[in-house]
């Protein structure tokens, strides 16, 4: 019981610890809401086209500001958003990319 469910953990930056990273990560972090909006919309929409692309804005730019596991689950999104059969996967992957979205944080603290 002590251990914290992995839907519900923080994702801390890789650049927590770096004090002239931290003020442009925390503003990354609260865009993240707005992006994963505009994502979920594009699915609602079967926007495949807006989807991929927004996937794909965030996957180059959650790399950059320490966030691995984002890049990785956007990057998934980007490639089945390109397959018009897979909307209930796709689905599944949006809902996780917006999760991990939700829980990202610029530092531990």
């Amino acid at each position: 019981m002590g251990e914290t469910d992995a839907s519900t953990k923080p994702v801390i930056s890789e650049f927590c610890d770096d004090a002239d990273m931290v003020e442009l990560v925390e503003m990354f972090v609260n865009e993240l809401p707005d992006k994963a909006a505009a994502m979920e919309k594009a699915l609602v929409d079967r926007n495949l086209e807006e989807l991929r692309r927004l996937s794909h804005q965030l996957k180059g730019a959650a790399g950059g500001y320490g966030f691995p596991t984002i890049t990785d689950a956007a990057k998934v999104v980007e490639a089945d958003a390109q397959v018009e059969d897979a909307l209930e996967r796709l689905a599944q992957e949006v809902k996780e990319l917006v999760s991990l979205c939700g829980r990202a944080r610029a530092t531990s603290s």
